[in-house]
């Protein structure tokens, strides 16, 4: 069952949509928050064909230790015959992984692909009684 954990001065959520796990991470991924991340990256690729997503749109920070997490969850997925996503708009988070020449290394997308994108909430509209 997938829960949501705590990282340190980062946190995330995980959810299950169809048969892909979607992970939002906040906050810094950082010497103190990279390897408990990394460790459930672990569990979450352990299995075959995993499917992943990062939403690392509301990441404000990553260091070398980020990366690392970032790429042993990638080669793990990779082995195991699964699909690896990042999602991100950020400047910053791309130009470094072109830095470290890690820019074509990743699948990144701008946004959460539809088929794992969270429904809308309806809305309620007032109705005039007359």
């Amino acid at each position: 069952m997938l829960k949501d954990h705590e990282l340190s001065t980062s946190c995330h959520t995980e959810r299950l949509a169809g048969g892909t796990i979607v992970m939002e991470l906040r906050g810094e991924i950082d010497l103190c928050t990279g390897p408990p991340l990394s460790a459930r990256l672990d569990d979450l690729t352990a299995g075959p064909f995993p499917d992943l997503v990062l939403d690392l749109r509301p990441v404000s920070f990553v260091d070398c230790s980020g990366l690392r997490a970032l790429c042993r969850a990638r080669n793990r997925v990779l082995a195991r015959g699964g699909r690896f996503r990042l999602v991100t708009e950020s400047a910053r988070l791309l130009g470094i992984l072109r830095c470290v020449d890690l820019g074509d290394a990743f699948e990144v997308l701008p946004r959460l692909p539809e088929e794992v994108a969270p429904a809308p909430r309806p809305v309620a509209v007032p109705v005039a009684v007359g």
